[in-house]
């Protein structure tokens, strides 16, 4: 990991440039993050391979996309757990989490909340997708899903709300690399289906 300087904690939230990646101050927390800077790269996109990657589960055990290997995969990014647009993103991918079942496809959910506050988020709203911390940042950073955002003007670094649907050989075949919420976990599942 790299060297992560000294952040003024004053600040609510900032984030600074640093040896090739972006740390970041979350609001109001101490905890800092270090993503790899990926302005100048692409998210992944069709015909990218899904990368060799290890997250942490809700339940604390280690997840590695290496692991699906030989079966086909959704993976999604999501801002923040048991907020409104993020809930309901996941309580609609676990309305449909039977379908994927029947088509052998699991889906993992993707943030950079703190296991205890995913399993919080599961328990409360009864989900049944996979959800995964990427704590360091180090995941969303090989995806390319930590960009630059605006809100009201301001721009800061963020999690895209994007999902990938690999093939069983790891291959993304899908890309939704900006994704609003509405219908969107049927959407993906219809691209499932299409992997026959």
């Amino acid at each position: 990991m790299s060297h992560v300087p000294h952040l003024n904690p004053h600040p609510a939230s900032q984030s600074v440039h640093c040896l090739g990646g972006w740390v970041g101050e979350r609001a109001g927390t101490a905890s800092a993050i270090v993503i790899p800077n990926r302005k100048d790269r692409m998210m992944l996109s069709e015909g990218d391979t899904l990368p060799d990657v290890t997250l942490t589960g809700a339940d604390g055990t280690p997840i590695a996309l290496s692991d699906y290997r030989g079966k086909p995969l959704v993976v999604y990014f999501y801002p923040k757990a048991d907020t409104p647009g993020c809930t309901t993103e996941a309580i609609d991918f676990t309305g449909l989490i039977d379908e994927f079942g029947r088509l052998g496809i699991p889906v993992i959910a993707i943030s950079q909340d703190k296991v205890a506050k995913l399993n919080r988020f599961a328990e409360k709203h009864g989900l049944a997708v996979t959800l995964a911390s990427d704590g360091d940042g180090s995941v969303c950073g090989a995806f390319g899903t930590w960009v630059e955002k605006s809100l009201y003007g301001r721009k800061y670094m963020g999690i895209a709300r994007a999902t990938f649907l690999a093939d069983a050989t790891g291959k993304i075949v899908r890309a939704w690399p900006s994704v609003k919420v509405k219908g969107h976990a049927a959407d993906v599942l219809e691209a499932a289906k299409a992997l026959g």
